[in-house]
């Protein structure tokens, strides 16, 4: 199936602000979001308490930049994110809790420059499914190692597919069952949203990724069905 172009994505994030913008809730069509951005905040905490650099990849409407916040509020953020909108509306959350600087980048992560050890955390939150090619994840999972200090963490909270045809379509059944419970009247809508817009891949691959790249510990912690949150270590 032919996938979704970025300039679609983009005005499709425009006109979700609202549902993307709630800390109590998170995304509501991602399993255990609230859950999954706690642990992040609580882990990144616990393992990087001193933290005073922290960088968003497609931050959508804050969400996770806001739980950071409450940990790190003297820390300077980067939020990037393709829908302005979202950045916006990021910004001025993130702002209203810290007294650290905010650098706010309105573009397609794939073609920012990260920099070289500038990060002590970097999180993308349901995001990195919109990547299409084995070169994309490559070159995303390599900058931001190379963008993080020595002890920097990389956390990643997404969708992923299943390691088998078998287990995929498990998995995919279980997320239908919860889209049922959270937002009954539009599971066929984010259903075929997937299938047009999301490129995921397997936990596997991207725990080996993370490895290939230089990550000298990885941590799974959470996954249910086909959601997962975990975090590389640069040692």
């Amino acid at each position: 199936m032919q996938k979704s172009s970025i300039e679609t994505i983009r005005q499709n994030f425009n006109e979700q602000v609202e549902r993307f913008t709630n800390i109590e809730t998170g995304q509501s069509t991602a399993i255990d979001s609230p859950l999954c951005m706690e642990l992040v905040a609580q882990t990144a905490h616990a393992m990087c308490p001193d933290a005073q650099s922290v960088m968003d990849l497609g931050c959508g409407g804050g969400n996770y930049a806001v739980k950071l916040a409450s940990q790190f509020p003297t820390a300077n953020y980067t939020l990037i994110d393709l829908s302005e909108k979202m950045l916006v509306e990021a910004e001025k959350r993130v702002q209203a809790l810290i007294s650290g600087k905010i650098i706010a980048i309105n573009a397609d992560y794939k073609s920012i420059d990260f920099g070289y050890q500038c990060f002590d955390i970097i999180t993308a939150g349901t995001t990195l499914h919109h990547l299409r090619t084995e070169r994309e994840w490559e070159s995303i999972f390599g900058r931001v190692y190379d963008a993080l200090k020595r002890g920097g963490l990389f956390f990643v909270n997404d969708i992923v597919i299943g390691e088998t045809p078998e287990i995929d379509a498990i998995m995919l059944n279980g997320w239908r069952s919860e889209l049922q419970k959270n937002v009954p009247d539009e599971v066929d809508f984010f259903m075929k949203k997937y299938e047009t817009e999301d490129t995921p891949q397997t936990l596997n691959y991207q725990l080996n990724l993370m490895r290939d790249v230089g990550f000298s510990q990885t941590i799974l912690l959470h996954k249910h069905f086909n959601f997962v949150t975990f975090v590389g270590v640069k040692g």
